[in-house]
């Protein structure tokens, strides 16, 4: 085999392995835009998603005003501090048992008998 011969073979060898290597690139690439492209849909959807729940969230969350001055609970007695705390225990739960039921309803779920019991117990 004459010796520029092996020059040609090689050539041929390492062409081929840059087209295949531009191959693989360009595939990588298409795959990756592909991907930012799906990232970006998705984000932009879950992103009006949170801003809608955030609004109803907004609406639905009335809060009052606060009827105690920062403070106060250095001169209150242990009894009405605990009947205090107690309280807004109550409330703080009754507040996610309204939002677990509006939850549950909003995603046509079933509602659990002891959320729907304590809701007609308690209002």
């Amino acid at each position: 085999m004459p010796w520029w011969s092996w020059i040609l073979i090689w050539t041929a060898l390492v062409a081929l392995s840059l087209l295949f290597i531009a191959f693989l690139a360009f595939k990588v690439w298409r795959d990756a835009s592909a991907t930012a492209r799906t990232f970006d849909e998705t984000s932009r959807e879950r992103g009006e998603y949170w801003d809608a729940s955030l609004e109803r969230a907004h609406v639905a969350h009335v809060t009052e005003p606060r009827t105690t001055a920062p403070g106060s609970a250095v001169f209150a007695t242990p009894e009405r501090m605990k009947d205090d705390y107690l309280a807004a225990k109550e409330e703080r739960r009754f507040i996610r048992l309204q939002r677990r039921v509006a939850r549950r309803k909003e995603r046509g779920q079933l509602q659990s008998l002891r959320d729907i019991e304590a809701l007609h117990h308690l209002g």
